[in-house]
């Protein structure tokens, strides 16, 4: 059996077995577009993601994620079913409970909360061109009317309030840069594509001198969209260095 999929609350999952596991997996949480249903799921109808995920499993990784109720900005019931499936799957399928995080855009909101929650479970993280702050996303948005108004939208959603509510609380001063409290080995890989990505990019050269005060683990590598193939590369030996200790 290549993959299967499952429900679990409302919100459909999936997991990647490898020919010749390792005993480690890797829990993915997906940017905007990610989506699983009961059949497929982003990560194999787009060709990119899927080469990806086939390079993790030649690897021996056990790949999982789960819908997380589609665009959850780091909301708190995203973060509890991602907890929960990473229950289920310790459960059933012979992996290590030390798992790996690999999380993309907005995917890094949830990230970074299971990193405080779970970090007696977690092996290391990696963040690809991740989100790392709500209120920063939202003032870049302002310059887009369109982008500005569905985002306000989906947050509203996510985090169950209303629109005219959410600006106050993301303007909220602790969502502005995140403080790592935590000895698990994070990378960030920032693909410097856009100008969306660049200003991102500003964004972690202040936060990479206040991890660095803080002594926290967290290394930085910034690549140009020709070297972006070599994403695996960067993916798996990080993950690799941090398999020495079961």
């Amino acid at each position: 059996m290549e993959h299967r999929n499952f429900k679990l609350d409302t919100e459909w999952n999936m997991i990647h077995y490898p020919e010749k596991p390792t005993g480690f997996g890797i829990l993915i949480i997906g940017d905007e577009r990610h989506f699983v249903d009961e059949k497929t799921s982003f990560w194999t109808q787009n060709e990119g993601k899927l080469a990806l995920i086939s390079r993790l499993k030649k690897q021996g990784y056990t790949v999982f994620y789960s819908n997380l109720y589609g665009k959850n900005w780091g909301s708190d019931k995203a973060v509890h079913l991602a907890k929960r499936l990473y229950e289920f799957v310790i459960r059933t399928e012979i992996i290590n409970n030390k798992i790996h995080l690999f999380a993309e855009g907005m995917g890094a909101l949830v990230a970074l909360k299971l990193l405080e929650e779970m970090k007696g479970n977690i092996r290391s993280v990696v963040l690809l061109n991740p989100v790392l702050s709500l209120k920063y996303h939202l003032e870049q948005e302002k310059e887009h009317k369109f982008f500005y108004k569905k985002l306000l939208k989906e947050l509203s959603s996510s985090y169950n309030t209303e629109s005219n509510q959410i600006v106050e609380i993301i303007s909220n001063p602790d969502d502005d840069s995140p403080t790592l409290n935590s000895d698990v080995p994070l990378k960030i890989i920032h693909v410097l594509s856009g100008n969306r990505a660049y200003k991102q990019s500003n964004l972690l050269k202040n936060l990479s001198v206040k991890w660095k005060n803080e002594q926290a683990p967290v290394t930085i590598t910034y690549l140009v969209p020709e070297k972006k193939e070599r994403l695996d590369y960067y993916l798996v030996n990080f993950m690799k260095e941090n398999e020495r200790v079961l």
